[in-house]
């Protein structure tokens, strides 16, 4: 794949990069190791300083950035706007909690003393430069969510972020520059998928962490694997929306609607199987349709449009083969289905009902605005549905009853349970998954000490 912003709006190649030459690398390779052992020994009040200088300018160039993400991935310009916001929201985070979650940590005095030791702590140091192999969907906030940490915590960053996004990828390596950051504290990669090999088994790049696709998660992590690297890894989801009989449902539905078509529904953690109980399955069903038709569907430059563009080509034409799969298998298409004609990458928002097992939707992420719609008989029964997948990133449960809300926070399969609201990451909150959605933390006190070496000091008596 080039490296190319394309405008998914219309396809129109704008800008190209030549990757990256060896020479070139192995610069910046060596910068990184160099900055590190300089920058490792800073304080947290200075490194808070350059962060919250990064996260003032991020905010104010949220206008042209947010264009530049809208160009690049298609995602309606004011949800860019939103994204570079909400990236300036957790930097600041982690500025002001940084020095407080990497605080040395005293074990009880009986423990101290049983040891042998007339004292003893444990330290959290920073590991080195970190890879980060990060996708197009969120440009700005999935770099973001490893970079604020990473760096607070005297770590140095080095990104290949996704081949469609070079713009906004060169664009975080000047945000830093200019808050005052060493250069080499963080620098972007512009290379191809096939390079990232050579660059993680470099003994310089001490550890690596890859939103993305399954197939990729699996690349980076046989290596790491085999360089003894440590990773973190999140990967695809297939995200539950259960809802229960006690639930609001208009409100579940209103819901459902963003849940499912942020970002045209190009998000690991968007809601995209709706497990419906029988007694309220209609009412759900007639309402989420009926929001789902009503979203704007059209230039993502516009302040009116709901959905925009997929990202690709061939993001687009996954979808129409899911879906065109499922309807050859029975399914039931309550809105939506149809590719539209016209430039540009549009798919409109779907819902597609009377779901089986056999039907690649069931088993596959479906990357675009498609929802899946489940009839549950029972609690029992929306949970088994709710688990029956690969993935386990998130999940959400509409439900004002306590007893159902403890079986499904006890039983569900996920990183994540949202009670009555839809999932969406804050950096006080740990983020991950479990089974194929990946393994390790991004932000909280977790997200930052994935990156740190846990260090034990005992002092003789």
């Amino acid at each position: 794949m080039p490296i190319a912003t394309v405008n998914p709006a219309n396809g129109e190649t704008l800008r190209t990069y030549e990757p990256m030459g060896e020479e070139e690398i192995e610069r910046r390779l060596e910068l990184a190791e160099a900055t590190f052992r300089t920058y490792r020994t800073t304080g947290f009040y200075e490194r808070a300083g350059l962060m919250r200088r990064a996260a003032d300018l991020l905010e104010a160039d949220q206008k042209e950035i947010g264009r530049v993400i809208t160009t690049e991935m298609g995602k309606p310009v004011k949800q860019a706007r939103a994204e570079a916001a909400k990236c300036a929201k957790a930097m600041r985070w982690y500025a002001d909690h940084a020095a407080e979650l990497l605080a040395d940590e005293e074990p009880a005095d009986a423990d101290v003393k049983d040891s042998g030791a007339s004292r003893a702590l444990v330290r959290y140091r920073p590991l080195g430069p970190v890879l980060a192999v990060m996708p197009w969907n969120f440009p700005l906030w999935q770099v973001i969510r490893f970079a604020a940490p990473a760096l607070m915590a005297g770590n140095v960053g080095l990104l290949k972020h996704a081949s469609n996004v070079p713009q906004t990828a060169l664009y975080l390596e000047d945000l830093f520059h200019r808050a005052g950051f060493p250069e080499g504290c963080f620098q972007t990669l512009l290379i191809g998928s096939a390079q990232v090999d050579d660059v993680l088994r470099d003994e310089r790049v001490r550890a690596a962490t890859l939103t993305g696709s399954e197939p990729a998660g699996r690349a980076v992590a046989s290596t790491a694997g085999e360089m003894i690297k440590k990773t973190v890894l999140e990967l695809g989801g297939s995200d539950p929306f259960v809802v229960m009989p006690s639930a609001d449902v208009d409100r579940a539905a209103e819901v459902a609607v963003t849940a499912r078509t942020q970002n045209a529904g190009q998000s690991c953690i968007a809601a995209k199987r709706f497990i419906v109980h029988t007694d309220v399955y209609d009412a759900f069903a007639e309402r989420f349709a009926e929001g789902m038709r009503a979203l704007t569907v059209g230039d993502p430059m516009e302040e009116a449009t709901d959905v925009g563009p997929l990202s690709s080509e061939q993001g687009l034409n996954d979808v129409v083969e899911l879906v065109d799969d499922a309807v050859r298998g029975g399914a039931t298409v309550l809105c939506g289905g149809e590719r539209p004609d016209g430039p540009g990458w549009y798919y409109p928002p779907t819902v597609l009902a009377g779901i089986t097992r056999e039907m690649r939707i069931h088993r596959e992420e479906a990357f675009g605005p498609v929802a899946t719609l489940y009839r549950a008989a029972d609690l029992d029964e929306a949970v088994l549905i709710a688990n029956d997948t690969d993935f386990g990133l998130s999940s959400n449960v509409w439900t004002r009853d306590d007893a159902d809300v403890d079986r499904f926070v006890r039983d569900l399969e996920a990183g994540g349970v949202y009670v009555n609201g839809m999932t969406a990451s804050h950096p006080a909150f740990p983020f991950g998954g479990v089974k194929r959605s990946g393994y390790g933390r991004e932000l909280s006190g977790h997200g930052i000490r994935e990156f740190c070496n846990i260090t034990t000091v005992w002092h003789g008596a």
